[in-house]
């Protein structure tokens, strides 16, 4: 059970953290960018979308350029917002962090392993479950597939 929301128990404050779900077209994508961790030690070889904590006084936005400039020397475009099942439409990530997710386009640049990863992979419909994901980037992944299903398989719809 979540102790925040037990009313015997105090809130335990959460930090806000944000990732990029990196697709070929914000659009109609067909392809997401799969980073495997490197660091720290108890994440190294799961495989996550891009992103970090955002930082005291910088806004959600700002930080998740500044994480993908910095991680993988991209700049992006955003696309629409991925949102989570908890109050803010955030995604859990444990007990001590929740993470907003949007769509994003590389438009300058090509993703590389700058920080905090060594291995990058664009990733198929077919191929999203080929890596093994961190367990609280699941949820996200099935929700992007979900929405790469019904841009392959549908008709021109976005």
């Amino acid at each position: 059970m979540n102790s925040s929301t037990d009313p015997g128990q105090p809130r335990v404050p959460v930090r806000l953290v944000v990732g990029a779900a990196l697709v070929d077209d914000v659009d109609r994508p067909t392809r997401l960018l799969a980073a495997r961790r490197s660091a720290p030690a108890e994440l190294a070889g799961g495989w996550e979308l891009p992103g970090g904590k955002v930082d005291a006084g910088e806004s959600p936005l700002g930080a998740l350029h500044r994480e993908l400039c910095e991680e993988l020397g991209v700049d992006v475009v955003l696309g629409p917002h991925v949102p989570g099942p908890r109050p803010g439409s955030t995604w859990p990530l444990g007990n001590r962090y929740e993470m907003l997710v949007w769509l994003a386009a590389v438009v300058s640049g090509v993703p590389q392993p700058l920080e905090d990863h060594d291995e990058l992979r664009w990733l198929g419909i077919d191929e999203l479950y080929a890596v093994p994901w961190l367990p609280a980037d699941l949820p996200i992944v099935e929700r992007l597939a979900q929405r790469m299903r019904r841009v392959v398989g549908g008709p021109g719809k976005s």
